[in-house]
């Protein structure tokens, strides 16, 4: 009975030690590698699946309206982040156009080195205004120039995002 046991372990061992393989109609074999991504999260806990490509969202955004707010969950690159405590980022979605994300009752706050780096983030997507005040606190927070910071001169119609959640992906 001992060695009836010891076979069926280490046949299940040899099994489950086995990769993935395939072979197609002229013998040629197809391995199949599952490759885990690893998030760091932030917030509320997200999950990774069903996000919105950045470029989908940058359509979504276009046909909105200052007023306008939809809840998603979006995949984009980190541009720029709150170099003051990490309270806000701005994420690339094409076209040079940008999303301000800023963070529920600011709750949790990202890392200042992350630029570069692509999140998911879950929460509200919304159109408003930005106000030259408001323009200049967070030109100011980035470490921008008081030449640049000056050039602020306009109300902005901007593209914004409330985050419940954010995951951010780790290399």
């Amino acid at each position: 009975m001992k060695h009836i046991l010891a076979l069926f372990v280490l046949t299940l061992i040899f099994v489950s030690c086995k990769k993935n393989t395939n072979e197609t109609q002229d013998n040629t074999v197809i391995t199949e590698e599952v490759k885990e991504i690893a998030y760091a999260s932030f917030g509320d806990k997200i999950e990774a699946d069903n996000a919105i490509e950045a470029k989908l969202m940058a359509d979504t955004y276009k046909d909105m309206t200052v007023g306008d707010s939809i809840s998603t969950k979006m995949i984009a690159k980190v541009d720029e982040v709150c170099q003051a405590k990490g309270c806000w980022m701005k994420l690339d979605i094409g076209s040079e156009e940008q999303v301000m994300v800023k963070f529920k009752d600011y709750g949790f706050f990202m890392p200042k080195n992350i630029a570069g780096k692509e999140v998911i983030v879950n929460g509200k997507a919304f159109v408003s205004e930005l106000s030259v005040e408001e323009q200049r606190h967070y030109a100011e927070d980035a470490g921008k120039s008081e030449e640049e910071i000056a050039a602020i001169t306009e109300v902005k119609r901007t593209y914004t995002f409330e985050a419940d959640g954010v995951l951010l992906k780790e290399e």
